[in-house]
């Protein structure tokens, strides 16, 4: 198990740094076009895949790595270039954590390396949870996968919404019902291939913020996929169900569905997402009130301005480390006793929103127009308190934890 510490250590740092000087130098100058043109930006993406960040190879280096802290250093570094960039860099990865988490050896070989394509021919991919009548309700999802025993196949119908990259993505991993009496307990995830008849992209989605990221419907018409797609396997499927079926009758305890496990493994990483937002929101309005004159003194000097940026560093590293300590105990198999997975993606959420807010305040009228980074950042931020479980749901989450009580 490796030692919690608060120090990277010198690869990582390489890492960071490169990292960085990615994001300075190739997203952040790219941020303003596409998230005016609201189109995925390819040509970034294949920027990425050259110098090997967009890839399965860097992907599951952070992935793995023993401390817990490559991936949210690598969110962290990237959402500061720009989070709607960003998340079209990283979208893909939703759907490989939700083959890692749910899928067998065979599964996670042969799917993740579709998802990502290489240089010269970049792909991305989707996971599809969210319902038009099912966001953080999962037990009220209605996309049904049927199995046809003889052909040894599942047929799927259902709409999915607010999927990244949904419709364009080359690999849909989608989450549908396998036995509706079961509630959320009764739900698998799938893997459409591409090309696979009856996959369609429905409404494409016109955002407040993270515009540069294609958010859209899948819609689903008899979808036929071979039962090798099913992730983990019948076998397993079968198992799981069982289990759930007994403890049902007998009221024990809950059993995590497919879509949940795919949450509770990103939480930490949505908060990473959060923090490099809020990072860069901040020292944007560090570097102008350090220059920006007012009465014939910088506006720093002034302590409604000096104070702003002290509780928004200081709401910035207790985010960080939040995030930090959960990415260390989910690697090292530590529990989430205290939720500490939600507790992580809730203040590192709520402090994106809050912080970026200070910002356009400290640059004033310049901080509301789009001449400057805050407006789009802000914008941006709103984001993380409604995707991959609402603030709200967080809350309920870890109140549930500590309690233990059945909290609605």
């Amino acid at each position: 198990m490796a030692e919690f510490t608060m120090e990277l250590n010198d690869e990582q740092k390489e890492v960071r740094d490169w990292l960085h000087g990615f994001a300075a130098d190739v997203i952040r100058p790219a941020a303003a076009e596409w998230d005016e043109r609201e189109e995925t930006p390819w040509p970034v993406i294949q920027e990425a895949a050259k110098v090997g960040i967009y890839s399965l190879d860097f992907y599951a280096q952070q992935y793995f790595d023993p401390t817990g802290l490559g991936i949210p250093m690598a969110m962290e570094e990237l959402f500061w270039g720009d989070a709607g960039i960003a998340l079209s860099i990283v979208g893909t990865g939703l759907a490989a954590v939700g083959v890692l988490a749910n899928g067998t050896e065979e599964q996670i070989g042969t799917w993740i390396p579709q998802m990502y394509g290489d240089a010269n021919d970049v792909k991305v991919a989707a996971f599809c949870s969210s319902e038009p009548d099912a966001g953080s309700d999962v037990a009220s999802m209605r996309t049904r996968a049927v199995y046809d025993e003889a052909k040894d196949e599942w047929v799927i119908n259902g709409t999915k919404t607010w999927a990244t990259n949904g419709g364009i993505a080359n690999v849909h991993v989608v989450v549908a019902v396998v036995d509706p009496e079961l509630g959320s307990k009764g739900h698998a995830s799938f893997i459409i291939p591409p090309n696979t008849p009856g996959l369609s992209q429905g409404q494409k989605f016109k955002k407040h913020g993270i515009r540069a990221s294609h958010t859209a419907e899948v819609v689903l018409e008899n979808v036929r996929v071979p039962g090798s797609c099913l992730l983990g396997g019948k076998e397993k499927l079968d198992e799981r169900l069982a289990r759930a079926r007994e403890r049902a009758k007998q009221g024990g305890e809950r059993v995590k569905n497919a879509a949940m496990a795919t949450f509770e493994a990103s939480r930490p990483a949505v908060g990473a997402m959060a923090v490099g937002t809020a990072r860069a929101a901040y020292e944007v309005a560090l570097d102008y009130a350090k220059t920006r004159e007012q009465f014939g003194r910088p506006i720093i000097d002034n302590q409604g301005v000096a104070f702003q940026l002290a509780d928004m560093r200081t709401s910035v590293d207790a985010a960080r480390l939040l995030v930090w300590r959960a990415s260390w105990m989910a690697i090292n198999g530590r529990p989430f006793t205290a939720a500490e997975g939600s507790m992580s993606k809730l203040f590192a959420s709520e402090t994106a929103k809050k912080v970026t807010a200070q910002a356009i305040q400290i640059l004033g009228g310049n901080g509301y127009t789009r001449e400057y980074p805050v407006e789009r950042m802000h914008r941006d931020a709103a984001i993380y308190t409604i995707f991959e479980g609402t603030s709200e749901i967080q809350r309920l989450v870890i109140a549930r934890t500590l309690s233990g009580m059945p909290i609605r």
